[in-house]
């Protein structure tokens, strides 16, 4: 759905709102595609307060578990820690979908090891390789 070539050193969940920002789900029939997809599903990775809240100001719904210290965190903070966020497990298990796509694009020796020069060309090798798998 979208994607966003960066430096090999930075961190996913600083690219969040970067990837959302490019997302546009087709209408079926006439009308400009929607920016806000319905719900997201993402790894422990994501489970931040800032993405957290700014899926919650847009109206996004989100299935991310939460790593470990948070948990810790929240249970020692006890009454003060507030209520855990919603996780819904079979939801969850339909990441696996996207964890597979990664795993097939890197299948592709060029992507894998990023031998392209520029990033428009790795960006066009993703594009190519993702277009591919989809036929």
């Amino acid at each position: 759905m979208a994607l966003v070539v960066t430096g090999g050193n930075v961190n996913d969940c600083t690219m969040f709102t970067a990837v959302l920002e490019q997302i546009r789900v087709p209408r079926p029939g006439p009308g400009r595609p929607r920016t806000r997809p319905d719900h997201i599903v993402a790894d422990k990775g994501y489970s931040s307060r800032a993405i957290r809240s700014h899926l919650r100001r847009r109206g996004i719904g989100a299935t991310i578990p939460e790593r470990a210290d948070q948990v810790a965190s929240r249970v020692r903070r006890g009454a003060r820690g507030g209520r855990p966020p919603s996780f819904d497990p079979e939801v969850y298990k339909r990441r696996n979908v996207v964890e597979r796509c990664f795993n097939q694009l890197k299948h592709w020796r060029g992507i894998a090891t990023r031998y392209d020069k520029t990033a428009e060309s790795y960006q066009a090798a993703i594009t190519l390789a993702a277009v591919l798998m989809w036929l």
